[in-house]
């Protein structure tokens, strides 16, 4: 992630426009809504004599009308969002040239609506580009080459079989197999070669361990209780429903109580993160330094925009899944300027791919996701190319609490894309023993309150 995916595939554009025939059809660029300005601003400092068109309403764009590849003669490039092609008949039936998609993670469910169009598209190549081609499982490979090579790695429920054989015994060195299987068909590159990246600043990861507050921990130890009674009679989706729904609010009370109180209030000194991110931020803003402060959580986006404004004595920005894409790039631009916001608080889902954020030197993640990848993909839009600066990246994480012990399943699930990637997922959670999901979100009180 962040060494140079982008301007590679505007470079191959470039490479079929001049080698073309007069007569052949254009290329089709499928990318996520949020990055459609990165992407816009990319080909027009790097090649401008690249004619492209962007078929979605953010652009004013008259593409919704049906167009032929006569229509299309002048045009070397179509670029459209994975939500806008199910909109657009005519993006299915046309043949392209050459069939890009963007952050390929996107099709990862196989059964999807959106990964069924992007399937459906005609192309005389295919290519797609992520810097996470495994995410949670290795069936998420399966679907990505399931669009580039149909049938290389057979059907899925095959690959389901395989996958849950190798998951069990992997004595016969099976991941080495698929690893040489899929090696041909994959060009990957890490940051830590030097012969790619030879000036590429360090970067240092780092767990902010926050105490929990008194409140916190006594709402939290109260819903332990609860989902122990509760478990005990119930069975099935029932049961996984209200564990899923016990996990997302032990996340929301380590961050703070009023996000599982929904009374607005938001106090600092009630959460034990909100006290961590202070005794960071001053430091960055006593350095003068930018930051980039991600979150799962939408709802949490403008308590810690105001936090952090008083703490920086500025406003920063913000940009979640609400925002207008016409305006996601001028947030980008406003903060890459160096006399621009200190900080930009970022939804995971929403800025935690595509964009160019290298202004900032800390990135730092204010609640962790089940995924290391996702939260790679985030961390990078600071450590790519273009960052001059060593960056340090602060991971919260409330001791004594299932954050502590999610922190320890990521460690271990990063060497699944690994194994097959360099040489797999997480426990699901909800198909726990009662005895073992209990003992795995309790509250180590002590650990959790000691600093407080």
């Amino acid at each position: 992630m962040g060494l140079g995916k982008t301007i590679q595939v505007i470079s191959l554009f470039i490479l079929l426009k001049s080698d073309g025939q007069r007569n052949a059809p254009p290329n089709l660029l499928v990318v996520p809504a949020s990055l459609l300005g990165n992407w816009k601003s990319e080909i027009e400092r790097f090649a401008p004599s690249l004619r492209y068109m962007i078929a979605h309403p953010s652009a004013n764009s008259s593409a919704a009308s049906n167009l032929t590849v006569a229509e299309l003669a002048n045009t070397d490039l179509v670029i459209t969002t994975y939500g806008y092609l199910g909109r657009l008949p005519w993006l299915t039936e046309t043949s392209w040239n050459c069939v890009v998609i963007d952050e390929a993670q996107a099709i990862k469910n196989s059964g999807s609506k959106q990964t069924r169009a992007v399937k459906a598209l005609k192309g005389s190549h295919r290519l797609a580009l992520t810097g996470t081609p495994v995410e949670n499982r290795l069936s998420d490979l399966w679907s990505l080459y399931d669009f580039l090579a149909p049938g290389l790695l057979g059907t899925g429920k095959d690959f389901e079989r395989f996958v849950k054989g190798v998951e069990k015994d992997d004595s016969h060195g099976t991941y080495a197999a698929l690893r040489n299987l899929v090696r041909p068909y994959l060009l990957r590159r890490l940051k830590t070669d030097k012969r790619i990246m030879s000036d590429l600043p360090d970067k240092t990861e780092l767990s902010a361990y926050c105490a929990l507050s008194k409140t916190q921990a006594s709402l939290y130890q109260q819903s332990v209780e609860e989902l122990a009674r509760k478990i005990e009679t119930l069975e099935g989706i029932e049961r996984r429903g209200v564990v899923l729904a016990y996990l997302m609010r032990f996340k929301q009370i380590c961050n703070h109580p009023s996000q599982w109180l929904a009374d607005g209030r938001y106090e600092p000194a009630d959460s034990g993160k909100f006290a961590r991110l202070r005794e960071i931020v001053e430091e960055i803003a006593a350095r003068q330094e930018k930051v980039l402060v991600f979150t799962q959580f939408r709802e949490m986006t403008d308590h810690l925009s105001r936090f952090l404004a008083g703490v920086f004595g500025r406003p920063g920005l913000v940009l979640h899944g609400g925002t207008a894409v016409k305006n996601r790039k001028e947030l980008v631009d406003a903060f890459q300027d160096e006399r621009g916001a200190p900080f930009f608080v970022l939804s995971l889902k929403a800025g935690g791919t595509g964009l160019n954020l290298t202004a900032a030197s800390h990135v730092i993640h204010f609640d962790r996701w089940w995924n290391p990848a996702v939260e790679n993909q985030a961390t990078d839009r600071a450590y790519r190319i273009g960052q001059r600066n060593n960056v340090l990246v602060h991971k919260f994480i409330c001791k004594g609490t299932i954050e502590e012990k999610i922190d320890e399943m990521i460690s271990s699930k990063q060497s699944m894309s690994k194994e097959v990637l360099e040489g797999s997922g997480e426990a699901i959670l909800t198909e726990l023993s009662n005895a073992d999901l209990i003992k795995l979100v309790s509250l180590d009180i002590r650990s959790a309150v000691e600093e407080s």
